[in-house]
C-alpha cells in the first residue's frame, strides 16, 4: 500500500508538472501574429540594346555551306570589333550550325546554315552604325533592357518603397487592433527578373528597302522593377 501511494503521488506530481509545462508553453507561443506584405514597383528607362545580325546559306555539301558562313562572320567581325567599347559596345557570336535538306522522299538535296552575331551595349548610336556597317550580315532582332547597373538601382529603390509600405501597414494594423507597435517576425523580400522588352524581328533583306550606311532606327522604351515584401509581425 506504501508503495502504490508513492507512484500515485508521483504521478500526480507529474501530471502537474506537465500541465504547467503546457500552460508556460501556450504562452510563450505568440498569440497576436498577423501576416501582411506590401510590394512597389519603379519604371525606369531602358538602357541596354541587343542587336542580333544573322545570315543563312545554301550549298551542296557542308564544307561549303560552312565555309560561306565562316566567311560572312569572320568579315563582320572584323569590322564590327573596330567599333567595340565596352560597355559602350560588346562583340560576340551567336548561333553558328549546319542543317540538311531532304526531298519529299527522304534523299539529302544539300544543307543550309545560319550565323549570328551580337552587339550589345549602351551606346545605342555606336551600335546602329556598327550594324549598317556590316553588308555581310543583316539585322534579325532587335531587343532592349536593362543594364546590371541600371536594373540595381532600380530595384533598390523599389525595395526602400516596398518596405517602407510594409511597415506603415504593420503600423496601421497594430494601432486598428489597440496595440503600440509591433515587433518584426519572418520577412522574405523577393524581386522579380524584367526579361527583355519589345523585341521586334526584322526581314533578311531590310537593305534592300534603305541606304546600307544608313543606322538602324532604335528606339527604346521603360522597364517595370518590382519588389516584395511579406512576412509576419508580432502585435506587442
Amino acid at each position: 500500500m506504501k508503495n502504490f501511494t508513492q507512484w500515485l503521488a508521483a504521478g500526480l506530481v507529474l501530471v502537474a508538472t506537465q500541465s504547467a509545462f503546457s500552460q508556460n508553453q501556450a504562452q510563450a507561443l505568440p498569440t497576436q501574429r498577423v501576416n501582411l506584405s506590401a510590394s512597389a514597383t519603379v519604371q525606369v528607362p531602358q538602357d541596354e540594346l541587343t542587336l542580333t545580325l544573322s545570315t543563312q546559306r545554301e550549298g551542296s555539301s557542308a564544307p561549303e555551306v560552312q565555309n560561306q558562313l565562316k566567311t560572312a562572320l569572320d568579315t563582320a567581325l572584323t569590322l564590327a570589333r573596330r567599333q567595340a567599347q565596352s560597355p559602350q559596345m560588346t562583340v560576340s557570336t551567336g548561333r553558328f550550325g549546319l542543317s540538311p535538306r531532304h526531298d519529299r522522299n527522304g534523299k539529302l538535296v544539300g544543307w543550309q546554315g545560319t550565323a549570328e552575331l551580337i552587339l550589345q551595349g549602351r551606346d545605342f548610336v555606336r551600335i546602329s552604325q556598327t550594324a549598317a556597317q556590316l553588308e555581310t550580315l543583316s539585322v534579325a532582332s532587335v531587343v532592349f533592357g536593362l543594364s546590371v547597373q541600371q536594373r540595381q538601382e532600380a530595384q533598390a529603390q523599389a525595395q526602400n518603397q516596398a518596405i517602407a509600405e510594409f511597415q506603415k501597414n504593420a503600423t496601421e494594423i497594430a494601432k486598428g487592433f489597440g496595440f503600440t507597435g509591433y515587433t518584426l517576425g519572418e520577412i522574405h523580400i523577393n524581386a522579380n527578373q524584367p526579361g527583355p522588352v519589345r523585341p521586334y524581328m526584322m526581314a533578311a533583306n531590310v537593305r534592300s528597302v534603305a541606304d546600307e550606311s544608313s543606322p538602324v532606327p532604335l528606339e527604346a522604351g521603360l522597364s517595370q522593377v518590382s519588389v516584395n515584401v511579406s512576412g509576419s509581425v508580432q502585435l506587442k
